[in-house]
Protein backbone atom coordinates (compact mmCIF):
# COMPACT_ATOMS: atom_id res chain seq x y z
CA UNK A 1 0.00 0.00 0.00
CA UNK A 2 2.63 2.67 0.58
CA UNK A 3 4.19 1.90 -2.78
CA UNK A 4 1.40 2.94 -4.31
CA UNK A 5 0.64 5.90 -2.04
CA UNK A 6 4.25 6.78 -2.98
CA UNK A 7 3.52 6.61 -6.80
CA UNK A 8 0.44 8.63 -6.61
CA UNK A 9 2.00 10.99 -4.98
CA UNK A 10 5.04 11.42 -7.85
CA UNK A 11 2.11 11.30 -10.48
CA UNK A 12 0.60 14.04 -8.58
CA UNK A 13 3.61 16.07 -8.24
CA UNK A 14 4.54 15.16 -11.93
CA UNK A 15 1.44 16.70 -13.40
CA UNK A 16 1.89 19.98 -11.44
CA UNK A 17 4.90 20.76 -14.33
CA UNK A 18 5.11 21.39 -17.73
CA UNK A 19 7.31 18.91 -18.88
CA UNK A 20 9.69 16.61 -18.14
CA UNK A 21 12.53 19.13 -17.49
CA UNK A 22 10.25 20.90 -15.12
CA UNK A 23 9.43 17.71 -13.16
CA UNK A 24 13.51 16.74 -12.98
CA UNK A 25 14.24 20.28 -12.03
CA UNK A 26 12.00 20.94 -8.80
CA UNK A 27 12.74 17.06 -7.49
CA UNK A 28 16.02 16.94 -6.11
CA UNK A 29 16.60 13.33 -6.27
CA UNK A 30 15.25 13.53 -10.04
CA UNK A 31 17.04 16.03 -11.21
CA UNK A 32 20.38 14.58 -9.75
CA UNK A 33 19.57 11.03 -11.91
CA UNK A 34 19.05 12.59 -14.72
CA UNK A 35 21.01 16.01 -14.79
CA UNK A 36 24.36 14.79 -15.35
CA UNK A 37 28.08 16.76 -14.77
CA UNK A 38 31.62 16.10 -16.93
CA UNK A 39 34.51 15.45 -15.14
CA UNK A 40 35.92 19.19 -15.02
CA UNK A 41 32.53 20.00 -13.53
CA UNK A 42 31.16 21.46 -16.84
CA UNK A 43 27.31 21.01 -16.94
CA UNK A 44 26.55 17.70 -19.07
CA UNK A 45 23.89 16.37 -21.34
CA UNK A 46 20.20 15.56 -19.67
CA UNK A 47 18.55 12.99 -21.49
CA UNK A 48 16.43 15.14 -23.35
CA UNK A 49 19.27 16.48 -25.16
CA UNK A 50 20.21 13.13 -27.12
CA UNK A 51 16.55 13.71 -28.51
CA UNK A 52 15.40 15.44 -31.72
CA UNK A 53 14.34 18.42 -30.19
CA UNK A 54 14.49 18.90 -27.16
CA UNK A 55 11.54 17.44 -24.59
CA UNK A 56 10.01 20.45 -22.81
CA UNK A 57 11.97 23.35 -24.21
CA UNK A 58 10.78 24.92 -26.96
CA UNK A 59 7.55 23.70 -28.10
CA UNK A 60 7.35 24.10 -31.67
CA UNK A 61 3.84 25.99 -33.10
CA UNK A 62 1.24 23.55 -35.38
CA UNK A 63 1.38 26.15 -38.14
CA UNK A 64 4.35 28.17 -40.15
CA UNK A 65 4.80 31.47 -38.83
CA UNK A 66 5.23 34.40 -40.61
CA UNK A 67 9.02 35.63 -41.20
CA UNK A 68 8.60 38.38 -38.06
CA UNK A 69 7.05 35.79 -36.24
CA UNK A 70 9.91 33.82 -36.50
CA UNK A 71 12.48 35.78 -36.18
CA UNK A 72 10.82 37.28 -33.00
CA UNK A 73 10.47 34.04 -31.35
CA UNK A 74 14.31 32.90 -32.45
CA UNK A 75 16.29 36.09 -32.33
CA UNK A 76 17.25 35.17 -28.45
CA UNK A 77 18.93 32.08 -29.42
CA UNK A 78 21.34 32.98 -31.65
CA UNK A 79 24.97 34.46 -30.90
CA UNK A 80 27.59 35.72 -32.51
CA UNK A 81 31.00 33.72 -31.97
CA UNK A 82 34.15 36.24 -32.11
CA UNK A 83 38.36 35.72 -31.53
CA UNK A 84 38.71 38.61 -28.59
CA UNK A 85 42.64 37.74 -29.34
CA UNK A 86 42.35 39.41 -32.56
CA UNK A 87 43.10 43.05 -32.78
CA UNK A 88 41.45 43.79 -35.97
CA UNK A 89 37.16 44.10 -35.43
CA UNK A 90 36.43 43.13 -38.45
CA UNK A 91 39.04 40.05 -38.80
CA UNK A 92 37.71 39.42 -35.33
CA UNK A 93 34.59 38.38 -36.25
CA UNK A 94 34.04 34.81 -37.03
CA UNK A 95 30.58 33.43 -37.58
CA UNK A 96 27.09 32.41 -35.63
CA UNK A 97 26.02 29.80 -33.57
CA UNK A 98 22.83 28.99 -31.49
CA UNK A 99 21.97 27.60 -28.01
CA UNK A 100 21.91 24.07 -27.92
CA UNK A 101 20.30 23.43 -24.03
CA UNK A 102 20.09 25.42 -21.44
CA UNK A 103 23.24 23.98 -19.64
CA UNK A 104 25.68 26.48 -21.72
CA UNK A 105 26.52 24.48 -24.86
CA UNK A 106 26.02 26.47 -27.99
CA UNK A 107 26.45 24.56 -31.62
CA UNK A 108 28.73 26.12 -34.52
CA UNK A 109 31.04 25.08 -37.21
CA UNK A 110 34.36 23.50 -36.95
CA UNK A 111 35.21 25.88 -39.66
CA UNK A 112 33.93 28.79 -37.67
CA UNK A 113 36.57 28.42 -34.44
CA UNK A 114 39.26 25.99 -35.93
CA UNK A 115 41.26 29.13 -37.31
CA UNK A 116 40.96 31.32 -34.70
CA UNK A 117 43.00 32.24 -30.89
CA UNK A 118 42.04 30.84 -27.70
CA UNK A 119 39.84 33.72 -26.37
CA UNK A 120 36.55 32.76 -28.41
CA UNK A 121 33.42 35.01 -27.17
CA UNK A 122 29.65 34.01 -27.52
CA UNK A 123 27.82 37.64 -27.73
CA UNK A 124 23.83 37.25 -26.89
CA UNK A 125 21.46 39.66 -29.03
CA UNK A 126 21.09 41.89 -25.85
CA UNK A 127 24.86 42.60 -26.08
CA UNK A 128 26.25 40.40 -22.82
CA UNK A 129 29.56 39.06 -23.59
CA UNK A 130 30.71 35.62 -22.19
CA UNK A 131 34.16 33.74 -22.51
CA UNK A 132 33.45 30.35 -24.23
CA UNK A 133 35.53 27.23 -24.55
CA UNK A 134 35.76 24.91 -26.95
CA UNK A 135 34.87 21.34 -25.62
CA UNK A 136 34.56 19.31 -28.89
CA UNK A 137 34.97 20.12 -32.85
CA UNK A 138 34.63 17.03 -35.58
CA UNK A 139 35.67 18.30 -38.90
CA UNK A 140 34.30 15.58 -40.70
CA UNK A 141 30.71 16.51 -39.71
CA UNK A 142 32.07 20.59 -39.61
CA UNK A 143 30.70 20.93 -36.43
CA UNK A 144 31.89 22.55 -33.09
CA UNK A 145 30.60 22.83 -29.55
CA UNK A 146 31.03 25.66 -27.32
CA UNK A 147 30.66 25.92 -23.36
CA UNK A 148 29.74 29.26 -21.75
CA UNK A 149 29.81 29.25 -18.19
CA UNK A 150 27.89 31.39 -15.21
CA UNK A 151 25.09 31.99 -18.07
CA UNK A 152 21.52 32.13 -16.33
CA UNK A 153 18.91 29.69 -17.62
CA UNK A 154 16.37 32.34 -18.30
CA UNK A 155 19.13 33.60 -21.14
CA UNK A 156 19.87 30.43 -22.48
CA UNK A 157 16.89 29.64 -25.17
CA UNK A 158 17.49 26.51 -26.76
CA UNK A 159 16.28 25.94 -30.42
CA UNK A 160 14.37 22.63 -31.03
CA UNK A 161 16.09 19.87 -33.74
CA UNK A 162 13.55 18.84 -36.68
CA UNK A 163 13.97 15.71 -38.10
CA UNK A 164 15.68 16.84 -41.56
CA UNK A 165 15.04 13.58 -42.97
CA UNK A 166 12.00 14.74 -43.81
CA UNK A 167 12.42 18.00 -44.95
CA UNK A 168 11.02 18.09 -48.64
CA UNK A 169 13.02 20.15 -51.74
CA UNK A 170 10.70 23.34 -51.93
CA UNK A 171 9.88 24.15 -48.38
CA UNK A 172 10.20 27.45 -46.91
CA UNK A 173 13.36 28.02 -44.61
CA UNK A 174 14.83 30.88 -43.14
CA UNK A 175 18.46 31.43 -42.14
CA UNK A 176 19.40 33.63 -38.80
CA UNK A 177 23.09 34.65 -38.65
CA UNK A 178 25.81 37.42 -38.49
CA UNK A 179 26.53 38.04 -41.77
CA UNK A 180 29.37 40.22 -42.67
CA UNK A 181 29.32 41.10 -38.71
CA UNK A 182 26.04 42.63 -38.81
CA UNK A 183 24.36 40.54 -35.82
CA UNK A 184 20.50 39.65 -35.90
CA UNK A 185 20.11 39.35 -39.85
CA UNK A 186 17.85 37.13 -41.35
CA UNK A 187 17.21 36.02 -45.28
CA UNK A 188 14.90 33.57 -46.64
CA UNK A 189 14.11 31.26 -49.31
CA UNK A 190 13.10 27.44 -49.79
CA UNK A 191 15.14 24.08 -49.90
CA UNK A 192 16.82 23.61 -52.98
CA UNK A 193 18.40 20.47 -52.94
CA UNK A 194 18.65 17.47 -50.33
CA UNK A 195 21.19 14.84 -49.78
CA UNK A 196 24.08 16.73 -51.27
CA UNK A 197 27.98 16.54 -50.24
CA UNK A 198 30.55 18.73 -49.39
CA UNK A 199 33.98 18.08 -48.73
CA UNK A 200 35.24 17.64 -45.13
CA UNK A 201 36.72 20.62 -42.99
CA UNK A 202 40.20 19.90 -42.70
CA UNK A 203 40.12 16.15 -43.60
CA UNK A 204 40.94 15.70 -47.01
CA UNK A 205 39.34 12.64 -48.85
CA UNK A 206 36.19 12.82 -46.89
CA UNK A 207 32.73 14.07 -47.52
CA UNK A 208 29.93 15.03 -45.74
CA UNK A 209 26.73 13.89 -46.75
CA UNK A 210 22.31 14.70 -46.25
CA UNK A 211 23.57 17.95 -47.24
CA UNK A 212 21.00 20.59 -47.13
CA UNK A 213 20.66 22.88 -49.84
CA UNK A 214 18.68 26.55 -49.90
CA UNK A 215 18.79 29.78 -51.98
CA UNK A 216 18.16 31.69 -49.04
CA UNK A 217 21.77 34.20 -48.92
CA UNK A 218 24.37 32.31 -46.89
CA UNK A 219 27.10 34.86 -46.56
CA UNK A 220 30.33 34.92 -44.42
CA UNK A 221 29.03 35.25 -40.90
CA UNK A 222 26.39 33.43 -40.83
CA UNK A 223 28.29 30.15 -40.67
CA UNK A 224 27.50 28.24 -37.64
CA UNK A 225 24.00 29.87 -37.64
CA UNK A 226 20.97 27.67 -37.78
CA UNK A 227 18.68 27.07 -40.79
CA UNK A 228 15.01 26.96 -39.75
CA UNK A 229 12.06 25.80 -40.42
CA UNK A 230 8.37 27.69 -40.51
CA UNK A 231 7.75 25.83 -37.52
CA UNK A 232 10.91 27.44 -35.48
CA UNK A 233 12.59 24.43 -35.46
CA UNK A 234 16.58 24.01 -35.93
CA UNK A 235 16.86 21.81 -39.72
CA UNK A 236 20.48 22.31 -40.41
CA UNK A 237 23.67 24.64 -39.50
CA UNK A 238 24.92 27.07 -41.81
CA UNK A 239 28.39 26.06 -43.76
CA UNK A 240 28.79 27.70 -46.64
CA UNK A 241 27.66 29.53 -49.92
CA UNK A 242 28.79 29.03 -53.26
CA UNK A 243 29.97 32.55 -54.64
CA UNK A 244 31.53 33.72 -57.71
CA UNK A 245 32.74 37.00 -56.25
CA UNK A 246 36.11 37.23 -54.25
CA UNK A 247 34.08 39.13 -51.75
CA UNK A 248 32.05 36.20 -51.45
CA UNK A 249 28.71 37.07 -51.41
CA UNK A 250 26.01 34.62 -52.28
CA UNK A 251 24.81 33.36 -55.63
CA UNK A 252 21.57 31.69 -54.12
CA UNK A 253 23.26 28.10 -53.39
CA UNK A 254 24.13 27.61 -50.28
CA UNK A 255 24.51 24.21 -47.78
CA UNK A 256 23.55 23.36 -44.28
CA UNK A 257 24.74 20.23 -41.80
CA UNK A 258 21.60 18.79 -41.46
CA UNK A 259 20.10 18.32 -38.08
CA UNK A 260 20.01 14.63 -37.94
CA UNK A 261 23.80 15.10 -38.22
CA UNK A 262 23.68 17.07 -35.29
CA UNK A 263 22.14 14.33 -32.79
CA UNK A 264 24.50 11.97 -33.84
CA UNK A 265 27.38 13.87 -33.60
CA UNK A 266 26.81 16.89 -30.84
CA UNK A 267 26.23 14.46 -27.60
CA UNK A 268 29.18 12.68 -28.53
CA UNK A 269 31.05 16.55 -28.57
CA UNK A 270 29.75 17.12 -25.23
CA UNK A 271 30.95 14.14 -23.42
CA UNK A 272 33.95 13.14 -25.08
CA UNK A 273 35.06 16.05 -27.24
CA UNK A 274 35.35 14.25 -30.36
CA UNK A 275 32.96 11.89 -32.65
CA UNK A 276 34.10 8.42 -34.02
CA UNK A 277 33.22 7.89 -37.66
CA UNK A 278 33.14 4.92 -39.31
CA UNK A 279 35.12 4.28 -42.24
CA UNK A 280 34.68 1.53 -45.59
CA UNK A 281 37.80 2.57 -47.56
CA UNK A 282 36.94 3.05 -51.07
CA UNK A 283 36.20 6.05 -53.50
CA UNK A 284 32.78 5.64 -55.76
CA UNK A 285 31.37 7.73 -58.42
CA UNK A 286 27.37 7.12 -59.35
CA UNK A 287 27.84 5.17 -62.95
CA UNK A 288 26.64 7.04 -65.55
CA UNK A 289 25.90 5.23 -69.20
CA UNK A 290 29.51 7.36 -70.30
CA UNK A 291 31.13 6.06 -67.37
CA UNK A 292 30.03 2.36 -67.81
CA UNK A 293 30.83 2.35 -71.58
CA UNK A 294 34.36 3.59 -70.66
CA UNK A 295 35.06 1.23 -67.85
CA UNK A 296 33.31 -2.03 -69.28
CA UNK A 297 31.75 -1.83 -72.78
CA UNK A 298 29.93 -4.97 -72.25
CA UNK A 299 27.77 -3.36 -69.59
CA UNK A 300 23.91 -2.66 -70.24
CA UNK A 301 23.29 1.09 -71.03
CA UNK A 302 21.03 2.16 -68.37
CA UNK A 303 22.83 -0.03 -65.84
CA UNK A 304 22.27 1.52 -62.58
CA UNK A 305 24.80 1.50 -59.52
CA UNK A 306 28.28 2.64 -57.62
CA UNK A 307 31.55 2.05 -59.27
CA UNK A 308 34.32 1.98 -57.34
CA UNK A 309 37.47 3.29 -58.33
CA UNK A 310 40.49 2.89 -55.97
CA UNK A 311 40.34 1.09 -52.65
CA UNK A 312 42.43 1.64 -49.57
CA UNK A 313 45.01 -1.25 -48.69
CA UNK A 314 43.67 -2.85 -45.37
CA UNK A 315 40.48 -1.12 -45.24
CA UNK A 316 36.80 -2.61 -44.76
CA UNK A 317 36.55 -2.73 -48.37
CA UNK A 318 40.06 -3.93 -49.07
CA UNK A 319 39.45 -6.99 -46.64
CA UNK A 320 36.05 -8.10 -47.68
CA UNK A 321 37.26 -8.34 -51.47
CA UNK A 322 35.92 -5.28 -53.13
CA UNK A 323 37.48 -4.83 -56.39
CA UNK A 324 38.61 -1.81 -57.63
CA UNK A 325 39.95 0.08 -61.23
CA UNK A 326 42.86 -0.87 -62.53
CA UNK A 327 45.12 1.07 -65.19
CA UNK A 328 47.17 -0.62 -67.86
CA UNK A 329 50.43 0.16 -69.87
CA UNK A 330 48.66 2.82 -71.90
CA UNK A 331 47.02 4.39 -69.20
CA UNK A 332 43.72 3.17 -69.91
CA UNK A 333 41.51 2.59 -66.72
CA UNK A 334 39.73 -1.17 -66.76
CA UNK A 335 36.48 -1.19 -64.21
CA UNK A 336 36.23 -2.22 -60.84
CA UNK A 337 33.22 -3.63 -58.83
CA UNK A 338 30.05 -1.60 -59.18
CA UNK A 339 27.81 -1.72 -55.94
CA UNK A 340 24.12 -2.67 -56.79
CA UNK A 341 23.02 -2.69 -53.04
CA UNK A 342 23.76 -2.63 -49.50
CA UNK A 343 22.16 -4.83 -46.48
CA UNK A 344 19.33 -5.32 -49.29
CA UNK A 345 18.56 -1.93 -50.20
CA UNK A 346 19.47 -0.94 -53.80
CA UNK A 347 21.59 1.45 -54.30
CA UNK A 348 21.90 3.40 -58.04
CA UNK A 349 23.53 7.14 -56.27
CA UNK A 350 27.18 7.28 -54.65
CA UNK A 351 25.08 9.84 -52.55
CA UNK A 352 22.79 7.30 -51.40
CA UNK A 353 25.89 4.71 -50.51
CA UNK A 354 27.19 7.03 -48.27
CA UNK A 355 24.14 8.56 -46.32
CA UNK A 356 22.83 4.79 -46.03
CA UNK A 357 25.84 3.62 -44.07
CA UNK A 358 25.99 7.39 -42.28
CA UNK A 359 22.25 6.75 -41.42
CA UNK A 360 22.15 3.74 -40.34
CA UNK A 361 25.77 2.37 -39.14
CA UNK A 362 28.49 2.75 -36.66
CA UNK A 363 31.84 1.35 -36.03
CA UNK A 364 32.01 -2.20 -35.56
CA UNK A 365 28.97 -2.57 -36.97
CA UNK A 366 28.69 -5.30 -40.39
CA UNK A 367 28.10 -4.15 -43.88
CA UNK A 368 26.77 -6.54 -46.91
CA UNK A 369 27.61 -5.18 -49.99
CA UNK A 370 25.44 -6.59 -53.14
CA UNK A 371 28.28 -6.51 -56.31
CA UNK A 372 28.42 -6.57 -59.65
CA UNK A 373 31.80 -8.29 -60.99
CA UNK A 374 31.95 -9.30 -64.92
CA UNK A 375 28.11 -10.72 -65.43
CA UNK A 376 28.65 -12.27 -61.58
CA UNK A 377 26.41 -11.11 -58.54
CA UNK A 378 28.25 -11.43 -55.12
CA UNK A 379 27.37 -10.51 -51.42
CA UNK A 380 30.55 -9.54 -49.95
CA UNK A 381 30.40 -8.82 -46.15
CA UNK A 382 32.72 -6.56 -44.28
CA UNK A 383 33.29 -4.45 -40.64
CA UNK A 384 33.07 -1.22 -40.65
CA UNK A 385 35.92 0.28 -38.50
CA UNK A 386 36.62 3.93 -37.15
CA UNK A 387 38.17 6.07 -39.42
CA UNK A 388 41.70 7.18 -39.84
CA UNK A 389 42.44 10.78 -38.83
CA UNK A 390 43.62 11.71 -42.76
CA UNK A 391 43.25 9.58 -45.68
CA UNK A 392 42.67 9.85 -49.76
CA UNK A 393 39.44 7.49 -49.28
CA UNK A 394 36.58 8.05 -47.64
Amino acid sequence: MSIIMVAIVILFVYSQFRDVSDFVANVPLLSDLVQTTTTDGRRGLSDDAFQIGQVGIVKASDTELSLTDLFQKVESSVVQITDSSETDIFESRLGSGFVYDDNGHIITNHHVVSGGGNRLDVTFPDGTVYRASLIGSDPSADIAVLYVEDVSKEKLLPLSLADSSNVRVGERVAAIGNPFGLSGSLTSGIVSGVGRQIPAQDDEGFTIPDILQTDAPINPGNSGGPLLNMQEQVIGINTAGISASEQGGSTGVGFAISSTMVTRVVPALIEKGHYTHHYVGFTSATLTSDLATTINASLPINFKGVYVDQIKKSSPADKAGIHGSTIDQYSTKHGGDIITAVDGQTITKSEDLISYIDDHKSVGDSVVFTIYRNGHILNLKTTLAARPSTSLYP
